[in-house]
């Protein structure tokens, strides 16, 4: 039978419907390994089903010599060099259209709670120092009526523009391609420049991928045209934003706070973030619902079978650019 590597705990289900049309090789303990380790597991493995956190380059490539497939158990791969891997023959897929829903739901809590503060008052209670209340504490921002600005408008975007019209909130995009007239209307959300989008937006929210052209997409010069009573939300991908722009306008009150899932060199985060009240933060768990998880990881291993067992085309196939 085939070989396939499993290189992180996946759920009991996922495990054995792979069982079933190959042979295995599980981490179900989660265990961490070094690069060796790593490597002398995938050796002889024609299908993969990677994390997030693996980063799939040449090094990785060269050690699996039989490798046929990457299945990403992520909608992003920016951990995975596609181009190295379609070089070599080998098929990338990913998990999109699963954890559209889950996602958004995430954006819209990071949101209000970045804009009402509630991590801070959290902090502030558990401290034992919440004595009375006053007319002035803690106060925060409105969502109702505020315009949101999405920089990136895809299906998770527009996920979070359904949302935000319960909120009564003017939605406004920024994306390389204009959606259809229908979309528009139905979202009642308006194209515009990123430059527009910076200065009238109350909340600047990232939903897009990460690559060459969109690292560091808001850095210092961006941060400035926000408004000063802004919050920015990235629920997309570290790198993204200048992390050290953005604790330097928290720090300087540029933008009243910010609520981040994502950050640069992942899973380390700069230090100043911990010291600061004005920014909620979160471990990358935009996804992490159960019923969402056990999907990505179903949909990945459903990737492998089709192409590696059935010989079939790939459900979700990376196409390198």
């Amino acid at each position: 039978m085939k070989k396939v590597v499993v290189t992180r705990e996946v759920f009991k289900e996922t495990i054995d419907f792979l069982v079933d049309h190959f042979e295995v090789v599980p981490n179900q303990e989660d265990r961490l390994f070094d690069q060796q380790e790593l490597f002398d597991r995938i050796s002889d493995a024609e299908g993969i089903q990677t994390a997030g956190s693996d980063l799939v380059n040449d090094k990785f490539l060269d050690a699996a010599p039989q490798l046929k497939i990457i299945a990403n158990t992520a909608v992003g791969y920016n951990n995975i060099d596609v181009q190295a891997c379609s070089r070599r023959g080998v098929v990338v897929t990913n998990t999109p259209g699963v954890l559209d829903e889950c996602v958004a739901d995430y954006a819209i809590g990071l949101m209000i709670s970045a804009s009402r503060r509630i991590g801070e008052g959290e902090r502030y209670l558990r401290a034992g120092q919440w004595k009375a209340m006053y007319l002035k504490q803690m106060l925060g921002l409105d969502i109702n009526g505020a315009t949101l600005g999405l920089i990136g408008f895809g299906r998770i975007g527009q996920a979070i523009a359904r949302r935000a019209k319960g909120f009564g909130m003017r939605v406004l995009y920024h994306t390389r391609s204009r959606v259809s007239e229908s979309v528009e209307r139905q979202l009642k959300a308006t194209q515009v420049d990123k430059r527009h989008l910076l200065q009238q937006s109350d909340v600047v929210m990232l939903i897009l991928p990460y690559a060459k052209d969109t690292h560091h997409l808001i850095g210092e010069q961006e941060l400035q045209l926000m408004k000063s009573k802004s919050v920015l939300v990235n629920i997309a991908r570290g790198g993204i934003v200048d992390d050290k722009a953005l604790i330097k306008a928290l720090k300087q009150k540029t933008i009243f706070a910010a609520g981040l899932d994502v950050y640069e060199g992942e899973p380390q985060l700069d230090p100043e973030f911990l010291e600061l009240e004005n920014v909620v933060l979160s471990p990358h768990i935009g996804s992490a619902s159960e019923p969402t998880r056990r999907a990505m990881a179903m949909t990945a291993a459903k990737n492998l079978v089709a192409f590696l067992a059935n010989g079939d085309k790939p459900i979700n196939l990376v196409r390198p650019n």
